[in-house]
């Protein structure tokens, strides 16, 4: 052990420095220090994505840094690339379909370790607002919807790049080797589960099965009409199964869709373009006058008003 006239030492591991204290003891001292990595940034709308080095901060007291493993591609970040979603600020990460591993902590986080497995999430659960207390709601309202400033709850930024502060995406920016989000935002999950496909939990999967499950509360022997058969669509087909629908119509043009649907649960999948007549009118014939439910997953308002 160094003598008492020796300054504070360092050891070989990356985040602890031991300092002398007046008691003649090493003490360890958590010191989290900022991440280079790599990350695709948008830095204005209509542009591509660039692969740039960034850095990452370390989290603060109630904040948690992942490194991201996998990641899946929504619709929602080309709405932001097309310039679509207006109240976004550039320049931005995007991603929020991610699962990762825990790198570090903030010193007020309670429920989550370093080493846990995770899934970040695009909607937080405080589990102390009105909308988490009511079992027909889980929109939290810490959730950043309508109200993208990009900064993580403050006038500052996780990410810097070329030197310039860059903002966060819906408070998980997934698009990135190591990213921060808040603890609320954060689901720890089974310690074997497959990162590369638990990734789309976070978004796509989610909104799908829930809304058969959850939101339309689709009921044993019933019929439903799936339009969109992508990521969501697919998983709103998967609840409806699950439910216990009866009849599964999934409608899309891509015939080449066809054969996914049916293995995850659709009963029958059909093409607009094979009829001369509009399509609500075919699905009249097939189910006796209308399904019970109908699922609009492509986010095209002529289909919702068909």
């Amino acid at each position: 052990m160094p003598g008492a006239g020796d300054g504070p030492a360092s050891l070989s591991h990356p985040y602890l420095l031991f300092n002398w204290s007046s008691l003649h003891l090493w003490i360890p001292v958590l010191v989290l220090k900022t991440i280079k990595c790599k990350a695709a940034v948008c830095w204005k709308p209509n542009s591509p994505l660039i692969i740039e080095e960034i850095e990452v901060a370390p989290p603060r007291d109630h904040e948690v840094r992942i490194k991201i493993i996998a990641t899946g591609i929504c619709r929602s970040d080309e709405h932001v690339l097309s310039g679509e979603l207006t109240y976004v600020k550039f320049p931005i990460i995007l991603g929020h379909e991610g699962a990762g591993i825990v790198e570090s902590v903030g010193s007020k986080v309670t429920g989550i370790k370093t080493g846990d497995r995770v899934i970040p999430l695009i909607v937080p659960q405080c589990r102390k607002c009105r909308c988490c207390l009511n079992p027909e709601s889980n929109l939290c309202c810490k959730n950043v919807f309508g109200n993208c400033d990009g900064a993580m709850n403050s006038d500052c930024t996780i990410f810097t790049c070329r030197g310039q502060g860059v903002y966060n995406f819906l408070g998980t920016s997934t698009f990135s080797e190591y990213t921060v989000v808040e603890e609320d935002s954060v689901a720890k999950i089974d310690a074997n589960a497959p990162l590369d496909k638990v990734c789309l939990i976070g978004c796509g999967f989610s909104t799908g099965y829930g809304s058969a499950i959850n939101t339309a509360k689709v009921r044993p022997g019933s019929s439903c009409a799936v339009f969109g058969l992508g990521g969501v669509g697919l998983s709103a087909i998967i609840g409806c199964k699950v439910a216990g629908a009866s009849k599964i119509i999934g409608i899309d043009i891509n015939t080449d869709k066809f054969t996914k649907a049916k293995e995850c649960g659709a009963t029958e999948c059909i093409n607009p373009k094979d009829y001369d007549r509009p399509i609500h009118e075919v699905l009249a014939e097939k189910t006796d006058n209308g399904v019970d439910y109908a699922f609009e997953v492509i986010g095209n308002i002529k289909v919702m008003v068909s």
